[in-house]
């Protein structure tokens, strides 16, 4: 009985520090049960978790530049344009300098030179969300909403509302080697993302200032914190997440588009806001925004195994479930805000645990 006891004590004491994190832990291991149960021979295989592994990368690191945007109480819904403009970018510059008959070496180095002006592009065009919001005070849902047909008519232009293909053989096979013999090497861009996010927003000053901001971009300013340069920063570093995702993308379609990835554009705000990130800044972590995206891509390839179920209808599930999750969040927001008013009414001190 002791030992139950102490066993329960721990694992509500786990699931008091944080409580987001708990719950998505939760339900992502029920989603994996449940598709395990119901159809084993489809969701049980290699193919089908190399698969969710070769798509998620995408919208994953775009989720994760919107992450950091909407840390500060802001949003950057120019992620898929900065993606597509990106893949054109280095799409250009690999067709452009690849002469057929290219020896490997000549087409290494030139792969390299495209994938760096596609970061370069990337950052570039996320800097200039970031000058829009901070120094043109211009709401960031707009400024990016801008951008974003911004970025997609330039797509146009240079593309002409086509594709560009004939890629490099070797950028596909590049993008797309199997470490170990069966992960996909674009999982290991995506964890190093989160790696290095994670120490970026806990362990430097950047990331404590970024929650300082978004908390209270007023008191931030008046403690000495540069707003100005925070913004950019962040929409930079969105931008250049991005980019990365651009550059997964020209590797899994072998092909650039300027709509290429449109409907990303509400899955990474769906991540975000079931990861736990508040809208309003001040609040959010890269591991619950983590389990978020894993959570939708179990449920998308879940849902790929009925073929009752037509894809039309993915956008109303990601809308509705968008919708829900925000309408949980605001009634739990206010429980918790009672909870503590009740707490300080009662005579004690210290506020309930959110």
């Amino acid at each position: 009985m002791k030992n139950n006891a102490t066993v329960s004590m721990r694992i509500k004491n786990w699931y008091g520090q944080d409580r987001n994190f708990a719950r998505l832990l939760i339900i992502f291991i029920l989603v994996v049960i449940a598709f395990s149960i119901i159809n084993p021979s489809k969701f049980l295989t290699v193919a089908n978790f190399q698969s969710m592994v070769y798509q998620f990368p995408e919208f994953g690191l775009m989720a994760l530049g919107v992450m950091l945007t909407m840390l500060l109480g802001g949003i950057d819904l120019s992620v898929v344009g900065m993606a597509n403009l990106t893949s054109i970018a280095a799409a250009s510059v690999l067709v452009a300098l690849v002469p057929e008959g290219a020896s490997d070496s000549q087409t290494m180095l030139t792969i390299i030179f495209a994938v760096v002006i596609g970061l370069v592009v990337g950052s570039a065009a996320g800097y200039l969300n970031g000058n829009l919001v901070s120094r043109l005070h211009i709401p960031p849902i707009l400024a990016t909403l801008g951008t974003q047909q911004l970025f997609t008519g330039i797509g146009l232009i240079v593309t002409q509302g086509s594709s560009i293909s004939r890629l490099p053989a070797m950028y596909a096979a590049t993008g797309k080697t199997l470490v170990a013999g069966f992960i996909p090497l674009a999982l290991f861009f995506f964890i190093a993302a989160v790696i290095v996010l994670s120490i970026v927003l806990n362990k430097t000053k950047f990331g404590m200032s970024l929650y300082m901001m978004g908390s209270n971009p007023v008191a931030s300013k008046f403690s000495g914190l540069n707003n100005t340069a925070l913004t950019n920063r962040a929409y930079l570093m969105s931008g250049t997440l991005s980019a990365m995702a651009g550059l997964i993308m020209l590797v899994n379609y072998n092909s650039a588009k300027a709509d290429y990835g449109t409907a990303y554009q509400l899955q990474t705000i769906l991540i975000v806001v079931l990861g736990g990130v508040n809208p309003n800044g001040g609040f959010g972590k890269v591991g619950g925004v983590t389990l978020a995206i894993l959570i939708l891509q179990i449920l998308s390839s879940g849902l790929n195994m009925f073929p009752n179920i037509s894809n039309f209808y993915r956008q109303l599930i990601w809308g509705g479930v968008l919708l829900a999750v925000l309408t949980l969040n605001y009634f739990t927001q206010l429980r918790e805000q009672k909870k503590i008013s009740t707490s300080y009414k009662s005579g004690k001190t210290e506020p309930a645990k959110a």
